[in-house]
C-alpha cells in the first residue's frame, strides 16, 4: 500500500542541527495549507489508484496547526484518495505544542499515531540543541498522549553529542522504557552543511562529534532496549509488539509515496520528484495549477543501489532471489565477491540468501552499501 507525505514547512525556531526545509514565520500559512490541498488535488492519479495505508504529517513542525487545519488535510486525502480500512495516520509533535487542550482535539481526529521529538529529557541539552520545548514539557508530553487514549506513539532521542555522557544516555533510554513508548527512533548526531551547529564547530565554537563516542552509545541503546523486548527492525528504529512505523517502512522497502509540500519527495518505483525548497515560489506555483518540482528518472543502476542501500538497513536485508529476479546483470561477479568479503569479516550475516548486517556491520553501514554498489560508467 502506498504513503502519502505532507511537509508542513513551519518552526517555531531552528534547531541548531536542522538542515530541513522550514520558516519561523508562520505569515502564509493559510495560503500554505490553500496550496496543499490543492497539490492533493492535482496530483491525485499519482498512486495510480494504489490504495494509501498510511498519511505522514512532517516537516517543520506539523504540531503547530490546529486540530481542525490537521483534519482538513486529512479530509482532502481521504476525499482524492482510495483509503486502507487500517491507515497509519502518523503526526509528528513537538512536546510543547501537546497541551491537554491540543491533544483533546486531536483525539477527535483521524490523527491514530504521534512521533514526539523529545530528543533528550536534559534541559542542557535541549538548551544545546536549541530546541523549543524543556524537559518536564517532554515528560509531560509522553504522559498526556498516553493518558487521553493513544497508544501507537514512537519518540526520538539524539546521541553522540558532547554533553552526552554515557550515564546520561542510559537514563534517557531508562525514561523511554519506562513510559513504555512502543516504537523509539534514535539517531547519531550529524553535522549537515549550512546549519548552525556546522557553522560553530567550524568556528570553533563547538566540540566537533566524537565517532567512538557515536559507536558506543549506538550499542549501548541496542543491548538496553533488546532485553527490554524491543526489536530493531531497522539500524535507528525499535519497535514492541510489531509496531513498526508503516509509513517508514515503506520507504526502506520501495513502496511508492507521494510527497506533498514545499521540499517534499515523491518516489513511483520508476523516477523520483521533488518540489521547490521555498514556500513563497511553492505557493506561487500551485495557484496557477502547476507542480513546481524537478524529476530524475532512475536507471536500473540507480533502482539496484537503492535496494542494496536501503534492504541493507532493515532485518529483512538483501534477498538474492530478488536481485537474481529483477537485477540479473546488475548482480555482477565483483558484487558478489564484496557480500562474500563482508560475509568473511563478520559484517554481514547471510542466512538462506538473504543478507542482513551484523552489530558491527550496522556501525559500517553506509560504507558497505557503497562497497556493494553498482558503478555506473
Amino acid at each position: 500500500m502506498a504513503g502519502i507525505y505532507i511537509h508542513i514547512p513551519f518552526c517555531k525556531q531552528a534547531c541548531h542541527y536542522c538542515d530541513f526545509h522550514f520558516s519561523t514565520s508562520m505569515k502564509y500559512k493559510d495560503e500554505l495549507l490553500l496550496a496543499v490541498k490543492k497539490e492533493l488535488l492535482l496530483r491525485k492519479e499519482y498512486l495510480q489508484g494504489q490504495p494509501v495505508g498510511s498519511i505522514y504529517l512532517g516537516g517543520g513542525t506539523p504540531s503547530l496547526l490546529s486540530a481542525s487545519e490537521v483534519n482538513t488535510l486529512i479530509d482532502t486525502v481521504y476525499e482524492n484518495f482510495p483509503m486502507d480500512p487500517s491507515v497509519e495516520i502518523t503526526l509528528e509533535a513537538n512536546p510543547d505544542d501537546l497541551t491537554r487542550e491540543k491533544v483533546a482535539d486531536l483525539r477527535q481526529s483521524l490523527v491514530n499515531r504521534f512521533s514526539i521529538g523529545v530528543q533528550s529529557f536534559y534541559q542542557e541539552d535541549l538548551r544545546w540543541m536549541n530546541r523549543a520545548h524543556n524537559a518536564q514539557e517532554a515528560e509531560a508530553a509522553l504522559k498526556r498522549v498516553q493518558d487521553a487514549g493513544f497508544e501507537n506513539i514512537t519518540a526520538d532521542l539524539i546521541y553522540g553529542y558532547p554533553l552526552l555522557s554515557d550515564e546520561k544516555w542510559q537514563l534517557n533510554i531508562g525514561r523511554m522504557i519506562e513510559f513504555e513508548i512502543p516504537h523509539i527512533s534514535a539517531y547519531s548526531m550529524t553535522i549537515e552543511p549550512q546549519t548552525a551547529l556546522a557553522s560553530f564547530i567550524a568556528k570553533g565554537a563547538q566540540t566537533p562529534m566524537n565517532e567512538g563516542q557515536s559507536a558506543g552509545q549506538f550499542l549501548m541503546l541496542v543491548d538496553a532496549v533488546g532485553k527490554q523486548g524491543y526489536e530493531q527492525y531497522e539500524i535507528s528504529n525499535y519497535a514492541r509488539n510489531g509496531l513498526y512505523s508503516k509509513h517508514n517502512t515503506n520507504y526502506w522497502k520501495g513502496v511508492p509515496y507521494l510527497g506533498i509540500g514545499p521540499s517534499a519527495h515523491s518516489f513511483n518505483g520508476l523516477e523520483r520528484q521533488w518540489n521547490v525548497s521555498n514556500n513563497h515560489k511553492y505557493i506561487e506555483s500551485i495557484e496557477k495549477g502547476e507542480v513546481p518540482a524537478e524529476r530524475e528518472v532512475l536507471s536500473r543502476a540507480d533502482r539496484f543501489n537503492e535496494y542494496m542501500m536501503t534492504s541493507l538497513r532493515t532485518k529483512w536485508g538483501v534477498n538474492a532471489e530478488y536481485l537474481r529476479r529483477h537485477f540479473e546483470s546488475e548482480f555482477t561477479d565483483e558484487i558478489k565477491e564484496a557480500l562474500e568479503r563482508n560475509i568473511a569479516s563478520g559484517k554481514i550475516k547471510s542466512d538462506q540468501g538473504v543478507y542482513t548486517l551484523s552489530q558491527e556491520g550496522k556501525l559500517l553501514a553506509d560504507q558497505i552499501a557503497s562497497e556493494l554498489f553498482l558503478i555506473q560508467e
